[in-house]
């Protein structure tokens, strides 16, 4: 099995450590192909905050990953992805491919996101784990994503659909920051 995950809070490089990795693939002749969640409608592209793009397919879920041959594929924001892609991540990886995923690891409420559980139970090759630049402290120990309606830690539940007029603020923020 050849699964790394990288895994840590918003601003913490973990796409950039994806595109590091599939940028030169592009010049082999290795079948490979990066996803991204559809659900995922602030990039058309996988960027990372440093100004790096690179192409992805928007998809719903990994499983037409599965009727065609790879030998590398790579996921970003993998906790927008259904748990039940956990088993054609598996399927690949019996295959012989080897998958490389990124994404937040833990919720806005301090909670390992379900896909990602079941990643780690798939028993990954290497985990990467990144930390942020705490936006409130300014200590770079961010291991949590916190969300902020008009300024203040949303502890509660999350509305269905997230306004993009500002009301809703993300910062990654530390231990001793993060709001329950």
């Amino acid at each position: 099995m050849d699964l790394t995950l990288i895994l840590g809070p918003m601003k913490s490089g973990k796409s950039f450590d994806l595109i590091s990795y599939f940028a030169p693939l592009k010049y082999t002749d290795i079948p490979h192909i990066l996803y991204q969640s559809a659900r995922n409608v602030r990039d058309e592209h996988i960027s990372s905050r440093n100004g790096v793009i690179i192409e992805a397919k928007k998809v719903n879920t990994l499983a037409d990953t599965l009727d065609q041959d790879f030998a590398v594929v790579g996921v970003d924001e993998i906790h927008m992805f259904d748990p039940k892609d956990v088993a054609v991540v598996a399927e690949l990886l019996n295959r012989g491919v080897k998958v490389v995923a990124a994404g937040l690891d833990i919720d806005y409420k301090g909670n390992m996101f379900d896909i990602v559980k079941g990643l780690l139970e798939l028993g990954p090759k290497e985990v990467k784990y990144k930390r942020a630049v705490c936006e409130l402290c300014r200590q770079p120990v961010a291991v949590y994503s916190q969300v902020f309606n008009k300024g203040v830690p949303l502890t509660g539940g999350m509305p269905p659909v997230i306004p993009d007029d500002g009301t809703f603020t993300y910062q990654p923020v530390c231990r001793n920051c993060f709001v329950t």
